[in-house]
């Protein structure tokens, strides 16, 4: 159990904390030198068995709100302090403000300087202490007077923390490894030490891990969990990393940044959030009210905009935050917010979306998803998601954004009734019920089209992708007529669609003639085929005929027209896709030129050129000036080329 102090300036917290566990967690000489608390403090006991209790003592300062946040995002259970002769004051109201804010209802309080004060000032201020919780996550809270000077009281509150520890459930150690680092330092032999709280998760020795929002990639040398040597740190524990790797330091690592799972590092700057404002704010929140926006141990210049009205005071409802620099977060992250002169805490609340959008944020679509991603359970809430538009999820992003483990996705993912369609490194999911209806979409559009064109080999494939609900992106598409395709529902060929029984034939007198040509479009001139004219003049027939049924079978996908009249076997042309790969793979940066093409079909510099302005108009290859690159999104269009393993569904 992590215990964190709170509290007005000098109501005793750190000599409450010291009176406890012997520890006196003022270690600045600066906090000697004015009996202050400037740093958070650590202190470390044992009140229940085995069990070790952490202790986060925060300054009580006014100047200092910012330092008591990045100590109390951390804490599973509240101490907060009021000296009995100065009551309650300001800080101990802004203090329980931010307790509440961050949901945090297990907790009591310490009325300090007990033997200070009368029996009848004692009862008062229980009194009233117990009206300003009542209100509050803490409203059930214990009020007990203690003295650090006579050590009245101290018993009967360490006998509270040694039940509040058996009574606290350990954090699961599911879902992937974060840590708030709240204090970096260096260590002579040992180089860059964090310390934090672990939020999720476990870590153990040599782990890789990394630093975010930066980026820097460390390896743990060395674990101390809740102040005790160990080989593995555990959510809800404080952990001391010694970490090592290129550019880690104590300048490079510090408060604000978290210490996650490489599959965690998404920064983010623009998030919608619920927001509570408080009773004490003056006026309303409207759009782009400036803020500072505390989270864990990070703090950043905040914009707040309104997702539907302003926000009284004493209101809540759902905003969008736009951050001056990015930060590491999760879903369900709490939050406060401060007015930008620190005077004073203006609201807080939890954090929704860590990708919302930039335009159409107050449109009802978006509200709605905003709705269904609120909801805290997993399954729940990709149900929800799943059943407003765009009725498809990014699986990938929602277990990295909910800190999901793969066990807990697959729980969510059966709770939802979902399918995921793979296509790595995407996974999607779709409703079954959806995906059904989709597939009865795709028979319907297929066959009326072939109705409409019973002379096209099939519909394109992108031009097919953009009249699906939903619209999948066009790997997830694929992935997804694959399924169907072994299903024996469609049929992909190429670039084209078509159902089962759908087959454009050539007549006897098309195929024959088809078969004349044909040997011209293979073996050693198949990168340099005759043109339509000179078949005529070879064959002394209709340049008109050989047109018209060399167009026929370019709409069945045996040949490709690459250039006006100048048709191409589509084996050749799928041949030359593999040649652009190698060619391009062998190359700096993987761009290359027409001339090293050229090279390797051994043809003319026109005809090169040609070829490649074919694959650019499909989209295989992007040019940029002289040189073109590879779009591994689309070498699929000539038979499997790139496609590697097929994806399915799970």
């Amino acid at each position: 159990m992590i215990v964190g102090t709170a509290g007005h300036i000098d109501h005793g917290k750190t000599t409450l904390v010291k009176a406890l566990t012997g520890v006196d967690t003022d270690r600045l000489k600066e906090e000697k030198a004015r009996g202050i608390t400037i740093e958070l403090g650590f202190a470390y006991a044992r009140f229940a068995d085995d069990a070790v209790t952490g202790f986060i003592d925060v300054p009580g300062h006014e100047r200092f709100i910012h330092t008591m946040l990045a100590g109390a995002g951390g804490i599973d259970y509240a101490l907060l302090v009021v000296a009995a002769d100065d009551g309650i004051k300001p800080q101990t109201r802004e203090h329980l403000a931010i307790l509440d804010l961050l949901g945090i209802d297990r907790g009591l309080v310490a009325i300090t300087k007990a033997d200070l004060a009368a029996p009848a000032r004692l009862d008062s201020l229980m009194v009233e202490i117990g009206g300003m919780l009542a209100s509050t996550h803490l409203r059930d809270a214990e009020i007990l007077p203690v003295s650090s000077a006579t050590g009245e009281g101290i018993k009967p509150l360490r006998d509270r923390l040694a039940a509040a520890e058996r009574a606290t459930v350990a954090a699961s150690a599911e879902g992937c490894f974060r840590l708030a680092v709240d204090r970096s330092f260096t260590l002579p032999g040992k180089g860059t030490v964090i310390t934090g709280t672990v939020l999720s998760g476990s870590v153990g020795l040599g782990d890789r891990v990394m630093i975010s929002p930066s980026g820097l990639v460390a390896r743990v040398r060395s674990i101390h969990a809740q102040n005790q040597q160990a080989e593995r740190g555990f959510a809800g524990q404080r952990c001391a990393l010694n970490l090592t790797g290129e550019n880690i330091s104590k300048e490079a690592v510090g408060r604000g940044d978290l210490v996650v799972d490489p599959s965690l590092h998404a920064p983010t700057d623009r998030i919608d959030a619920e927001l509570r404002v408080l009773d004490s704010e003056a006026k309303a929140i409207g759009d782009w009210f400036p803020a500072r926006f505390h989270h864990g141990s990070a703090e950043a210049g905040a914009r707040i905009v309104p997702l539907k009205r302003p926000l009284a005071p004493g209101s809540r409802g759902k905003v969008q935050l736009v951050l001056d620099r990015p930060i590491a977060a999760a879903f369900g992250d709490r939050f406060i917010l401060r007015d930008v002169s620190a005077q004073r805490t203006i609201g807080g609340g939890r954090l929704l979306d860590l990708r919302a959008p930039l335009r159409k944020r107050r449109s009802a679509e978006r509200l709605d998803l905003l709705d269904a991603a609120s909801l805290s359970h997993p399954g729940s809430a990709l149900a929800a998601l799943l059943d407003v538009p765009p009725f498809l999820v990014d699986l990938v992003a929602f277990a990295r954004d909910r800190v999901l483990s793969e066990a807990d996705l697959q729980t969510a993912i059966a709770f939802a009734q979902a399918d995921t369609i793979e296509a790595p490194p995407a996974r999607h999911a779709i409703s079954i019920r959806r995906h059904a209806e989709f597939s009865d979409t795709l028979q319907g559009i297929l066959g009326a089209f072939h109705a409409e064109h019973p002379d096209l080999q099939g519909i394109g494939r992108e031009r097919l992708r953009l009249q699906m609900t939903p619209r999948l992106p066009p790997p997830t598409f694929l992935a997804a007529l694959r399924i169907e395709q072994a299903a024996g529902r469609l049929v992909l060929q190429g670039a084209f669609v078509r159902l089962p029984g759908h087959e454009v034939r050539l007549n006897e007198r098309e195929e024959d003639l088809y078969a004349k040509i044909r040997p011209y479009l293979m073996e050693e001139q198949r990168f340099r085929p005759p043109r339509v004219r000179d078949f005529a003049e070879m064959l002394g027939l209709d340049e008109r005929e050989i047109r018209r049924v060399l167009k026929l079978c370019a709409r069945l996908g045996r040949v490709d027209e690459i250039r006006h009249d100048h048709f191409f076997i589509r084996g050749t042309t799928a041949e030359m896709v593999e040649i652009i790969k190698d060619v391009a793979a062998h190359a700096e940066r993987g761009e290359f030129s027409a001339g090293h093409f050229r090279d390797r079909v051994n043809n003319g510099r026109k005809v090169a050129i040609e070829i490649l302005e074919f694959f650019d108009r499909q989209g295989v290859t992007i040019r940029r000036g002289d040189v073109r690159r590879v779009n591994p999104h689309r070498l699929d269009l000539y038979g499997e080329s790139g496609a590697g393993s097929v994806p399915g569904i799970v």
